[in-house]
């Protein structure tokens, strides 16, 4: 993904309101880049932009050499949402196969690709339960399987775990970070934690208060494959230290 001088300005009835200002960006391929900011600070608004869900009022976005248009009718992107957005009427089993029978996979083949999907999140023997018959965090876990059912280049996800209880969410942090060693899919990360964007990502972006800007980007100097006792360690505790330091000089520009 490359984002060169991009802007997002929504025009309101009394004035303006300048979400992103002059963002530069590259994220490879197989990269786990996480943002985080304060609230209101264009997160979610940056990725909407790279998925083509927003629209740039400045600036040029590419990803996979293409629009994000032309990227998001390639299939390049899985997004998770905030909410497991599920269909209650539907089973794990139909939630997942909805977009690949929407891309007309055969029920045979859709089931067969759900399935596998399930499976890599922990998931197999649930296929048949209903999501209000789920926990939140395995209502999630859906959410990432479905995104993934269609094998796409790029997983989106927007602060997928932050309405979670900290034991959930350490433990599906542990399974995300291990399906990414797996698959070194690339990702693109919303999160408030510091805890979390340190262990999960190869980079961190820091951004500033609206209009959102980037402070800072910090490299990961941990292993690529990472165990939650790492968050003890010297070496995380200095990351999430210049993590914090730059948020506090975002808030102080």
């Amino acid at each position: 993904m490359e984002v060169r001088n991009a802007s997002v300005v929504y025009q309101t009835a009394d004035h303006p309101v300048h979400a992103l200002s002059n963002i530069d960006l590259d994220i490879a391929q197989g990269e786990f880049v996480s943002l985080i900011g304060p609230s209101g600070c264009g997160k979610t608004t940056l990725m909407r932009v790279i998925a083509d869900l927003e629209q740039i009022s400045a600036g040029t976005v590419l990803v996979n050499g293409v629009s994000p248009h032309d990227a998001r009718l390639a299939r390049a992107y899985g997004y998770v949402f905030q909410a497991p957005a599920l269909f209650p009427w539907r089973t794990v089993l139909a939630n997942v196969t909805l977009p690949l029978q929407i891309m007309g996979h055969s029920k045979e083949k859709a089931r067969e690709i759900a399935t596998e999907h399930l499976a890599r999140v922990s998931l197999n023997g649930f296929e048949g339960k209903y999501p209000w018959q789920l926990s939140g965090g395995m209502q999630q876990r859906v959410s990432i399987a479905r995104a993934l059912s269609f094998e796409p280049k790029l997983l989106m996800m927007d602060e997928p775990f932050g309405a979670l209880d900290e034991i959930t969410r350490d433990r599906l942090n542990e399974q995300l970070q291990q399906l990414w060693q797996r698959e070194k899919r690339t990702v693109v990360f919303v999160t408030h934690s510091i805890a979390e964007a340190v262990y999960l990502s190869t980079r961190i972006v820091v951004m500033s208060p609206r209009p959102g800007r980037i402070v800072k980007v910090i490299d990961s100097t941990l292993p690529d494959e990472r165990h939650l006792g790492l968050r003890d360690s010297p070496e995380f505790m200095a990351l999430a230290h210049e993590v914090r330091e730059a948020l506090a000089d975002g808030h102080h520009e």
